[in-house]
C-alpha cells in the first residue's frame, strides 16, 4: 500500500501542520513515509502546499505527481492541484471558502466547511484539525488516536491549544461519519 497526498492552502492555514501530523502519525504506527513541504518563494502571497507519502513499503521519491488524495483549503489550490489527482482519487474540500466544483466525473471529492465548523466550536485556528481529522477518519490512514498522540508531542510547550486542536480533530471526524 502505497498512498500520496497533498495538501494546499493559504499560509496561515496551518497545511504544513496538517501534512506534517499525517506523516509523523503514519510514521508512529509503523508506516514508511515522506514529508516534502514547500517553502520559499513560490509560498508567498500564494498557496503553500506539502506532499506526504505514506507506505508500507519502502519509498523511492517523496514527489506525488499523481496523489491519491488532495486536500484543498482554498480556491486558488481546487484550481491548481485538480488536474493532478489520480483517476478514482480523492479530493476534500473546504467548502466553507470554496464555491466552485471540480470539473472532473473520475474524482470522489468530500466537501468540509471547516470554517463554519471552526465558529462552532469556538476557534479558527483549529480550521487544519478539522480538516485532519476528516481525511484520517475517510481515509484510514492512522487513527485519531495516533493523531492526538502525535500532536502532543509534536506541539509540547503548547499544550494550551491542545484541547482545541482535539475538539477540531473529532469534529472533522464526526462531520466526515454523518455524511
Amino acid at each position: 500500500m502505497t498512498k500520496k497526498l497533498i495538501f494546499a492552502g493559504f499560509g496561515g492555514q496551518g497545511v504544513l501542520m496538517m501534512g506534517y501530523l499525517l506523516a509523523f502519525s503514519a510514521m508512529r504506527d509503523g508506516k514508511n513515509v515522506t514529508y516534502l513541504p514547500a517553502y520559499g518563494a513560490e509560498v508567498r502571497g500564494g498557496t503553500a502546499n506539502c506532499t506526504v507519502v505514506i507506505a508500507d513499503e519502502e519509498i523511492y521519491s517523496p514527489v506525488a505527481s499523481s496523489p491519491d488524495y488532495v486536500i484543498v483549503m482554498n480556491k486558488p489550490s481546487l484550481k491548481r492541484y485538480e488536474g493532478m489527482v489520480a483517476s478514482k482519487g480523492t479530493m476534500f474540500i473546504n467548502s466553507s471558502l470554496v464555491d466552485i466544483e471540480p470539473n472532473r466525473s473520475d474524482i470522489n471529492v468530500v466537501k468540509i466547511p471547516v470554517n463554519d465548523i471552526a465558529k462552532e466550536i469556538g476557534s479558527d485556528k483549529a480550521i487544519n484539525m478539522i480538516m485532519l481529522g476528516a481525511v484520517a477518519t475517510k481515509t484510514g490512514l492512522t487513527t485519531l488516536e495516533s493523531l492526538e498522540s502525535a500532536l502532543r508531542e509534536v506541539t509540547k510547550g503548547k499544550e494550551k491549544f491542545m484541547e482545541i486542536n482535539k475538539k477540531g480533530l473529532l469534529a472533522g471526524a464526526e462531520y466526515v461519519k454523518r455524511s
